[in-house]
Formats: structure tokens, sequence, C-alpha cells
């Protein structure tokens, strides 16, 4: 029992980690590196290009760093993010950032006026 118990403990742990996206704007070089496909050499690329062009402003971006081409960054795109959440999440809610829901009312906070309309 105890070495079942162990499996599925295993096993929950790497499969949470192999879901985790690493954020490419805030990644340190060791954190870039447990993504499939970025080793030491381009995980300090990327770092090197952060520092030189500021953050990420889409995956695609990382094209411009040495090493990557289309095929790598296509690969790898669902392992990364720029934000807190996967780089294919970040691509939908950048289309509806500002857009209300219809029919939700706006949430009502203590101490704090409503927005006149």
């Amino acid at each position: 029992m105890k070495k079942w118990l162990l499996v599925v403990m295993v096993f929950l742990a790497w499969s949470g980690m192999a879901v985790a996206a690493v954020n490419l704007n805030t990644a340190s070089k060791e954190e870039l590196q447990t993504v499939n496909g970025i080793g030491p050499a381009k995980a300090q690329a990327i770092v090197d290009y952060r520092k030189k062009n500021g953050p990420f402003k889409s995956i695609d971006d990382l094209k411009n760093v040495q090493g990557f081409g289309a095929k790598s960054v296509a690969n790898m795109s669902s392992d990364l993010t720029l934000g807190g959440s996967s780089a294919k999440a970040d691509a939908g809610a950048a289309k509806t950032v500002g857009k209300p829901f219809k029919g939700v009312p706006e949430p009502v906070v203590p101490g704090v006026a409503a927005p006149k309309k």
C-alpha cells in the first residue's frame, strides 16, 4: 500500500510540474531550462535578450533570440507564458481585455464609489 501511495504522489508531483508554464519575461536561467528544448546556452540567450530589449511582447518574439527558429518556438509555445497563464490563454485574453461581460453586474467594493456611467 505504501509503495502504491508513493507512486501516486510522485506521479501527481511530476504531472503538476509538467503542466506549469514558464514565464518568458520573469523566469531565471534555471527556470527557463525546465522547458524542453531550452538548455543553458539558450536560457542565457533569452536572459541577455530581455536585458537588451525589454520584455517579450509575444511568444513569437522568441524567434528574434539567437538559436530559436519558427519550428522550435512553435514546439515549446505551450510551455511558455508572458504572464500568469499559458501562451495560448494569453492570446485569447488579449482579445477580451476591457470588454465587460453582458448581463454581469460590476462588483461592489465597500468604501469605493461606483464609476459614473
